[in-house]
């Protein structure tokens, strides 16, 4: 397995790759919905301690956490050392946590981004993703709740000409991965929605469904958490279904909550996220003209409209320039 390609060590392409997780971006855009990168195992790579990742010296916790990295390290594999175990339950694929990551230019030594700057909150910690097919998910997957680890990546692994990466990590608390806001009246004329005991969303749309000009929006649930700026990374689950009730796409059914940055979307879906607060839950209508248009992308049809139950978990900002 290989990790999605990193770009170059700036905070604008950190914010649009490394924030984005590095795996698959699982939210409509203006192409097809990617498939996710499968993991080799339960634990991912499940990358050993190396002389590379012992030589990182971190201090302190999240989220004043800081990192050092010498300028001399072999890169010759991954690795990843556990600076400080944790005292909570092993975190498995597919669970949100909240934590701070440092990433370190290892030609410089210098700090590339410390994503205490791009919290949402005055808390300083940022959603994290546990996974294996992306590189903050898989600083803290299969590590016990609380730890601090050091990961060091060979660019070898994330493409051609990339750069070697190193990146500290400790994990805080874990998060719902489903909307807790309260819970608000159902809007007529709106598709209706039922919850599973889990928090997944069944969808139904009446027989005489006739598509908004513009995307229709209503509060399933109102969360009291921080609000969703424009151009923010946004941690979610959600459903996609057709007007005929077909599902197209669900991270539900892939078994984990996804992110994105909120321009990297289809019009109608920036709509359904942009000035929400976490622990909401979003019904959006959809028209074509705001999806995908006249062109068919994977098993939605040109000219389709969309529904969709979106659950805003968490949020990081852009990190500034």
């Amino acid at each position: 397995m290989r990790i999605r390609p990193l770009a170059a060590l700036s905070a604008a392409a950190l914010s649009a790759v490394l924030l984005a997780g590095c795996s698959a971006s699982d939210a409509p855009d203006g192409d097809a919905t990617p498939t996710p990168t499968a993991t080799s195992s339960a634990c991912g790579l499940d990358p050993k301690s190396g002389a590379d990742s012992e030589a990182v010296t971190v201090s302190g916790t999240a989220p004043a956490l800081t990192a050092q990295s010498p300028t001399d390290l072999a890169f010759t594999e991954l690795q990843r050392t556990t600076v400080t175990e944790g005292d909570g339950e092993d975190l498995a694929e597919g669970q949100l946590v909240t934590g701070q990551y440092v990433i370190v230019d290892p030609t410089t030594g210098e700090v590339a981004l410390d994503s205490a700057t791009t919290s949402a909150d005055d808390s300083g910690l940022v959603p994290i993703i546990v996974s294996g097919s992306s590189i903050f998910g898989s600083a803290v997957l299969c590590t016990a709740l609380g730890s601090t680890t050091t990961l060091t990546i060979p660019g070898t692994m994330l493409g051609d000409s990339a750069p070697d990466y190193v990146v500290a990590a400790q994990s805080v608390d874990q998060l719902p991965t489903k909307a807790t806001g309260a819970d608000q009246e159902p809007v007529a004329g709106m598709p209706e929605v039922t919850l599973a005991d889990d928090g997944e969303p069944a969808i139904t749309v009446a027989d005489d469904f006739v598509a908004p000009d513009t995307t229709q929006l209503a509060n399933l649930k109102t969360g009291d958490g921080p609000t969703v700026n424009s151009g923010d990374t946004v941690f979610v689950q959600y459903t996609g279904v057709l007007p005929d009730g077909t599902v197209f796409d669900s991270s539900w059914q892939r078994g984990a909550p996804t992110q994105f940055q909120t321009t990297g979307v289809v019009q109608g879906f920036q709509k359904a996220l942009e000035g929400q607060t976490v622990g909401s839950q979003v019904l959006a209508v959809i028209p074509a003209a705001e999806g995908y248009g006249d062109q068919a992308q994977g098993s939605i049809p040109a000219n389709s409209p969309l529904i969709f139950v979106v659950d805003i978990l968490g949020v990081q900002r852009t990190p500034q320039q």
